[in-house]
């Protein structure tokens, strides 16, 4: 009885272990992000970065205090140069919105290249402000912005995860439905 209790636990254990690597052989490796410079992966994903005009005012896009980089409040330029309009809840859904965050990103990803001239010389997005346009019934203003933080990560790696806040307000500039302004730190 106990010869044939080990020999029965000895086929099991060779079904399990042949399974197994008949699932390993079948299911493919996971994905590895390899350490690439910022540079590299906005080229990767087909980016475009134009060299912003000056702003519309008396201020500054960028300013420069020791290792930070204090960037103004940008929002969706499009292709064509001119900027979403229309309120997040009755112009745009949800995933129109989240979309303009991704826009706003990369008008600050702009700014910011300008302003220090190679985005490989940022050490980490520091803290970001994210304002939603929205009708007052709106309420995933943090998940709109998810949509211009998911694209620091994706330009920047770990060091494209920030501090944040999001808020939803009546109104923003021209009538746009998104504005993010951010701080980044710079190496060295």
């Amino acid at each position: 009885m106990k010869s044939s209790f080990i020999f029965f636990l000895f086929l099991f254990t060779l079904i399990v272990i042949k399974t197994g690597a008949v699932y390993a052989q079948n299911t493919p490796a996971p994905t590895v992000i390899t350490a690439k410079d910022p540079e590299t992966r906005i080229r990767e994903m087909g980016l475009k970065l134009r060299t912003p005009g000056p702003p519309s005012a008396n201020f500054l896009g960028a300013v420069r205090v020791g290792n930070l980089v204090y960037l103004s409040g940008q929002g969706p330029l499009k292709e064509d140069g001119k900027f979403m309009i229309g309120k997040v809840g009755k112009e745009f859904t949800f995933e129109e919105a989240k979309y303009a965050a991704r826009l706003t990103g990369i008008s600050l990803l702009e700014s910011l290249k300008a302003e220090v001239g190679n985005l490989n010389n940022v050490k980490r997005i520091v803290k970001v402000l994210g304002m939603v346009n929205a009708v007052p019934e709106f309420d995933n203003h943090s998940q709109v912005i998810n949509g211009f933080s998911d694209l620091m990560v994706e330009v920047f790696g770990e060091n494209g995860k920030h501090a944040r806040s999001a808020i939803g307000l009546g109104s923003l500039p021209r009538n746009i439905p998104v504005e993010i302004e951010m701080i980044v730190e710079m190496k060295d």
